[in-house]
């Protein structure tokens, strides 16, 4: 397993819309392992494969917490087909936006349709903290960041600090 750099705002890649998985082959479960070996060292509790470059419909979840065994989860094009009224909010930060969080408010519960590491189909109702980590993580896929969820105001300041972090870090 190799882990991988992370895609950091500003950068426009972060903005792209992932491609469908075509097949579940080795070498895609060599870029689930890689992600997961790369969201473990951040560390984070998810991590969508374009936060490393990939422009793919592919996303990892761990919400085991310290001292707990890795509980990895992998979803390949997952889709949200149901989600409730009911508002949640969390405080989510993002692996992509260091240091920087935000309350969000979504939908309490989501299912979420995707393909499992044996390359079969699934169906997973989330709530509470994994159902706010699969809508963080399955926006990526869309070229959506959580930044969006905030105000304009708040968004611009973020992106500001960040574009200019990045102009000021040498090449």
């Amino acid at each position: 397993m190799t882990i991988k750099p992370l895609i950091i705002l500003p950068d426009p890649i972060l903005r792209q819309i992932s491609a469908p998985v075509e097949r579940v082959d080795a070498e895609l479960l060599r870029l689930a392992d890689d992600m997961l070996e790369t969201m473990y060292d951040a560390p984070g509790i998810g991590l969508a494969a374009i936060q490393i470059g990939v422009a793919r419909r592919l996303l990892v979840v761990d919400l085991a917490r310290e001292g707990e065994d890795n509980n990895p989860q992998v979803f390949i094009n997952p889709e949200i087909v149901r989600s409730s009224d009911t508002p949640s909010v969390y405080e989510e930060g993002c692996l992509s936006i260091p240091e920087y969080y935000a309350e969000v408010e979504r939908p309490a519960v989501v299912t979420v349709k995707h393909i499992g590491r044996d390359g079969k189909e699934h169906e997973v109702e989330a709530d509470g903290l994994l159902a706010t980590c699969l809508q963080h993580e399955i926006d990526h896929l869309n070229g959506v960041l959580f930044i969006d969820h905030i105000s304009r105001l708040k968004r611009e300041m973020v992106i500001k600090k960040f574009t200019k972090a990045a102009k000021a870090k040498p090449v």
